[in-house]
């Protein structure tokens, strides 16, 4: 079965309608080049509560496979992505977001104030991104290789994850 995505970018002036959306956009042209069906996208602003309600209407009512956020993953007062992931995910997948610090420290020193989160909730796969669409791009062309394994995987695949 195809997996069904979400985009949701997290960013106080794009939610305003004052900032074009290019990272979600670049997101969501991502995924969709792997044959991932991004069916829903959402700008929303940089509060907690918002961006918490966001992923559980995408996850829990909307039923998606994959939900995509990009911004508010660093360090300024506004940046609580992390917290408001960590507040609906039932279990983190580490690996995935360290494997995108790893990979993003080679190109800038900046990489290590990212607090990007990667987690799960129900059968939902959640991946925190940059708010740039180079950041986005960076980091989501590290764990796509994983993202359709992962999914099968948090779906109930009992298939060997070895080759």
């Amino acid at each position: 079965m195809p997996i069904k995505a979400g985009v949701v970018t997290i960013r106080d002036n794009g939610a305003r309608g004052e900032r074009e959306d290019l990272s979600g956009r670049e997101a969501a042209a991502m995924l969709a080049n792997v044959d991932i069906d991004v069916v829903k996208t959402l700008i929303v602003p940089d509060e907690i509560d918002q961006i918490k309600a966001a992923l559980i209407d995408l996850a829990d009512s909307e039923g998606l496979d994959l939900i995509v956020t990009t911004g508010g993953t660093g360090v300024s007062p506004r940046d609580v992505t992390p917290e408001a992931t960590l507040a609906v995910i039932g279990r983190e997948v580490r690996g995935m977001a360290e494997a995108m610090r790893q990979t993003s420290l080679a190109v800038t020193p900046h990489a290590m104030i990212s607090r990007a989160v990667v987690g799960i909730r129900g059968c939902t796969l959640i991946i925190n991104l940059p708010g740039s669409p180079k950041g986005v791009k960076e980091n989501l062309s590290v764990v796509l290789p994983a993202v359709k394994h992962a999914v099968g995987k948090i779906k109930g695949d009992p298939s060997e994850c070895a080759s």
